[in-house]
């Protein structure tokens, strides 16, 4: 039996057949038949193809990952099968490596990898938004370190026209993570200035090009100097570096124009307290990592005081319609961008897909500068 939601802003119709037991006297509600399927289990003929990917075999280091043949299936109604030609690394895939982020309901649980580009190579019935040949990109809830994966069409953007696989494959979840919560949930208005934390990140240099582009003042912390005077270099248009040290940085900003009026956190909890300084009144604070810990005490009294907004925010659980209005947004309002030159991704290096061990004790040395990304 298929699953049936409503979403937002979309009516679902649906009728019950209620049926009455007369001997055991109770109501039997079957469901019919529904106008919106939001989701449903495995489609196909039951047949799959092989395919090879990396594969976490148990929690730990990097040393559990391996490089293993899998099976994925055929796409179904409204889906495409894509032959993956490179992916990038986050640190929400070393999370799960170490059995710390689990994937989401219905997604592998062995094979990690949050976003992707390739070629669509098969169309499931009812697919007509690509074509075989075209080449994609976009964001999954796991599974994408694969040389093939199923999604559905409406979560696959076009990559810019003018950028190949590799560089397409950097995009989506830094650019579309940020563009989310900058200007979905941040409301980042032009003219007002943002805090970056972890400015040297895949993250940091896709909000710091992101928030320029509409006139906005960026302003980033690092835990090095030298990590900023590399930003720095890049011309991205970073207004001003603070390292955020035993300090904090909340300090620092009192004499760059004092606090911001917008802050994108991906630390969490070491910085929490910090965050409530450095943010403006009526500022907005969104939470979209935790690699510094997820509880802390929040002093509620400085959270009213300034009428701060503080929310968090992720993309990897959320439901098809909702990753896929982003996807549409992001088409539309940024990838026009990429074309234009506004826009770039910053990749730090590539590596072949077999070398994901060495990738990720690399993540993990916090010494790179934007996207690592993997290839086939």
């Amino acid at each position: 039996m298929y699953a049936c939601d409503s979403n937002r802003g979309q009516k679902v119709q649906k009728r019950i057949f209620e049926r009455r037991q007369p001997r055991r006297g109770f109501v039997c509600r079957v469901r019919l038949w529904c106008s919106c399927v939001v989701y449903r289990p495995p489609y196909g003929s039951g047949m799959s193809i092989t395919a090879r990917a990396v594969r976490i075999t148990q929690p730990g280091g990097p040393e559990v990952l391996t490089i293993e043949e899998i099976e994925v299936r055929e796409p179904g109604p409204s889906e495409v099968l894509v032959r993956v030609a490179a992916a990038g690394l986050n640190r929400a895939d070393c999370l799960q490596r170490k059995g710390a982020y689990p994937a989401p309901p219905g997604v592998a649980a062995d094979v990690p990898g949050l976003e992707f580009s390739g070629t669509v190579e098969k169309l499931g019935e009812g697919a007509r938004d690509f074509a075989v040949g075209d080449l994609v990109m976009g964001i999954c809830g796991g599974g994408s370190m694969a040389t093939h994966i199923v999604v559905h069409e409406r979560e696959l953007m076009r990559i810019p026209r003018n950028l190949g696989l590799i560089e397409a494959a950097a995009i989506p979840e830094v650019f579309m993570t940020s563009y989310d919560a900058l200007f979905s949930q941040a409301e980042l208005q032009p003219g007002e200035r943002l805090l970056v934390h972890a400015i040297g990140s895949g993250i940091g240099t896709a909000a710091l090009q992101l928030a320029r582009a509409i006139g906005a003042t960026v302003i980033g912390t690092s835990r090095s100097q030298q990590k900023i005077d590399q930003v720095q270099t890049l011309g991205l248009g970073l207004s001003h570096g603070i390292v955020a040290d035993e300090n904090g940085f909340a300090e620092a900003l009192k004499g760059n124009g004092g606090g911001v009026d917008v802050l994108l956190d991906t630390i969490g909890a070491k910085y929490l307290v910090e965050n409530l300084k450095a943010i403006a009144p009526r500022g907005r604070i969104v939470v979209i990592g935790l690699l510094g810990g997820t509880k802390a005490e929040l002093p509620l009294g400085v959270l009213v005081a300034k009428r701060v907004s503080l929310r968090g925010s992720v993309l990897r659980s959320r439901p098809l319609e909702e990753k896929a209005a982003l996807a549409q947004r992001f088409s539309r309002q940024i990838v026009p961008l990429f074309e234009q030159g506004v826009l770039r991704p910053i990749i730090a290096d590539v590596m072949p897909m077999t070398d994901i061990r060495e990738a990720h004790r690399r993540m993990e040395s916090n010494d790179l500068l934007g996207k690592l990304v993997l290839a086939w």
